[in-house]
């Protein structure tokens, strides 16, 4: 799109299905590298990614030419596949339908990049659950516990 200038920066937040340990601290680089050349295949920006065994964090920077919707199916469908395809499981691995998306100003990228390259030590003093909560609470996001995530206690 001819003269049009934006500059948006999301934390994507999606977990595996049932929020099962499967991401391997053996393959997880790997993983952040294929899920990076995902968004840059798309002409969008990775600034940061991490995460636990049991999900990830995705801060980018994304173009009005495409919905973030579209770039976390594309995400998923993709390294879902990847990881299937490397049998780096003996079984199949999935992603948790849904996800959160959380909108950043230029001024606030530093502290959120710290926090989603600190994931491992920030989950020692707080579960997945309670920090994604906590999120929607932070943002003033309207939720139903019965939709929010398929929670595998």
């Amino acid at each position: 799109m001819a003269n049009t200038y934006t500059q948006i920066y999301i934390q994507i937040v999606f977990s595996v299905k049932h929020r099962q340990n499967l991401i391997n601290s053996y393959w997880k680089d790997d993983l952040y590298k294929y899920i990076c050349g995902i968004v840059n295949g798309k002409k969008q920006k990775v600034y940061a990614i991490g995460g636990t065994s049991d999900h990830i964090h995705i801060l980018v920077s994304i173009k009005p030419d495409i919905s973030i919707s579209d770039l976390v199916r594309d995400i998923k469908a993709n390294s879902s596949k990847w990881i299937n395809e490397n049998q780096l499981l003996k079984s199949k691995f999935l992603w948790q339908e849904g996800f959160g998306a959380f909108s950043y100003a230029q001024s606030q990228l530093n502290n959120v990049i710290g926090y989603i390259n600190n994931q491992e030590i920030h989950h020692k003093k707080k579960t997945f659950k309670e920090e994604y909560i906590e999120l929607m609470q932070k943002f003033q996001i309207e939720y139903d516990d019965q939709y929010l995530f398929d929670w595998k206690e």
